[in-house]
């Protein structure tokens, strides 16, 4: 009997590509997204619709907020698994529009953390974020060093929402393991994200906003190398420890719950130029730079350890930058921008 999972934010980048690979290796699949309109919703309906074409595929168009709703998905479809990629996204937006990420951030995954405690999953894996080491300059970024100096108001709710899903773990025993995600890009990507507005404004004749003048660096991580660590994760759920001294010096396990945080990312970062350069050669034109100083609310770099991930799951996949953006590029050229 297949096992079913269920996914929140399904209609989103990274949702879309989790259930897309679940559904291909049997999984019954229930997946809930609100469709807001903090981008494009005619993307969010199409990768959906992509999805229901497996009849493996339930889809359930509900804010996670809304009291009851979560309660009343773990009670009818008892999920196995639980993959909470929802959310609130965007460094930049969180300076303008704060309350929305309280209330799809914090109060959605109290709702599910609530859901989860009434109907207990064999596992649950939350989304965090690379944004989560806020200030660190220690790298690569290791989920063992602190994070508590967030520098955004999205990074201090994901943050948040790491200590919620941990006291939950503790008090009610379910294993959870959360995620940092690094800079996750690749075709039906996110249209605030930098490398699809860098395409639609090289494509359209438009200056790119390059900024802290360039000096940035990024830990690009391809949405397929990325669902492959989700999937191995899966089944590599944390057991609470019987002692400190089990735990190993690189795993961020808690000492007092089944709970533990793990990067994924490429493991190595590239310069923003380099990643421009890479946009260049697939489109076979040269962007004009708009440099700009720092956003506020954003860091110079990322960089991911991914000695957990290796320890619990071995090594995934790598793709090169340049294969990476050319994936995107083609399907944008083909799919969302036909010429």
């Amino acid at each position: 009997m297949a096992r079913t999972a269920f996914v929140t934010g399904s209609a989103g980048f990274i949702g879309f590509h989790t259930c897309k690979r679940l559904l291909a290796e049997g999984w019954t699949v229930i997946g809930l997204d609100a469709m807001t309109d903090y981008y494009d919703v005619t993307l969010k309906q199409r990768r959906h619709a992509m999805l229901l074409q497996s009849q493996g595929f339930t889809a359930l168009e509900q804010r996670l907020e809304t009291p009851g709703v979560l309660m009343e998905v773990f009670e009818t479809h008892r999920p196995d698994v639980v993959i909470h990629l929802a959310a609130q996204a965007g460094v930049r937006y969180s300076i303008d529009a704060p309350r929305s990420y309280v209330e799809a951030n914090l109060i959605g995954t109290f709702e599910l953390l609530e859901a989860a405690r009434a109907y207990p999953p064999a596992h649950m894996l939350l989304a965090s974020t690379s944004s989560a080491f806020g200030a660190n300059t220690v790298m690569p970024y290791a989920e063992t060093h602190k994070a508590d100096t967030q520098m955004s108001f999205y990074a201090a709710t994901k943050k948040a929402t790491e200590n919620m899903a941990h006291s939950y773990a503790h008090l009610y025993d379910l294993p959870t393991t959360m995620f940092r995600f690094f800079t996750v890009y690749g075709p039906w990507g996110r249209p605030d994200m930098a490398l699809f507005k860098f395409t639609s404004a090289i494509l359209e004749g438009r200056p790119i906003d390059v900024y802290n003048h360039g000096n940035m660096q990024r830990d690009f991580t391809y949405i397929d190398d990325l669902v492959e660590g989700i999937l191995r994760l899966i089944e590599a759920a944390p057991q609470r420890p019987a002692t400190a001294d089990d735990i190993s010096p690189v795993d961020s396990l808690s000492p007092v719950a089944p709970f533990r945080v793990v990067n994924i990312g490429n493991g190595q970062p590239s310069q923003l130029g380099t990643f421009i350069e890479a946009i260049e050669t697939a489109l076979g034109q040269t962007a004009t730079k708009n440099f700009m100083d720092m956003q506020p609310g954003d860091v110079p770099a990322t960089w991911a350890d991914d000695s957990l991930l290796k320890e619990l799951v071995g090594a995934i996949p790598r793709t090169e930058l340049q294969t990476g953006v050319q994936a995107f590029v083609d399907w944008y050229r083909k799919d969302y921008r036909p010429d």
